[in-house]
């Protein structure tokens, strides 16, 4: 009998043990969490960039305010009239980073959040699927002087992609 509760015991541990490494497992597919502390090797955003467009002339700003909050500008100057400016910035949430951005006049003067979904040393993906457009903003270096900027999604059922290539000023 005492041979029978022992192999009881013995598969009950592996089988509670399989099934929380099958959970662990699912949790850790389905949760993406970056540890960036510190963030400083994919802070290469920073800085003043400009590109010329047919449209005007582009701007995009970012500073750093602290450990967890880089804030930026992002306009466009045509005729030395700003055509078009938004509020930008890249924050922390507890464990999760976001790309923030506000302009005025569209959702309601209220801010858009999209979730940090992919990051590498050169290259910074956020995504927001429940937005109608961009529902993704990649941002991905090119050289030190040099970004890019990406936004897509979908426009009437058919993806749509804008490119902003940016020199940094000097």
């Amino acid at each position: 009998m005492s041979k029978l509760i022992f192999f009881f015991f013995f598969f009950s541990i592996i089988f509670v043990s399989c099934n929380e490494s099958k959970n662990d497992s699912e949790r850790t597919k389905d949760t993406i969490v970056f540890d960036l502390d510190p963030i400083t090797p994919y802070t290469w955003f920073i800085g003043s960039w400009k590109n010329d467009m047919e449209t005007g002339v582009y701007h995009e700003e970012w500073k750093q305010q602290n450990d967890s909050v880089y804030s930026g500008e992002a306009y466009i100057v045509l005729d030395k009239e700003i055509m078009f400016h938004e509020h930008i910035s890249f924050e922390r949430h507890k464990a999760d980073w976001y790309y923030v951005v506000n302009v005025k006049d569209q959702n309601n003067d209220k801010p858009v959040s999209f979730k940090l979904t992919s990051i590498s040393l050169d290259k910074l993906v956020f995504e927001n699927p429940e937005h109608d457009f961009p529902t993704k903003i990649t941002y991905q270096k090119i050289r030190e002087d040099s970004i890019l900027a990406i936004i897509s999604g979908k426009v009437d059922g058919k993806e749509k992609t804008e490119e902003f290539p940016m020199k940094k000023n000097k």
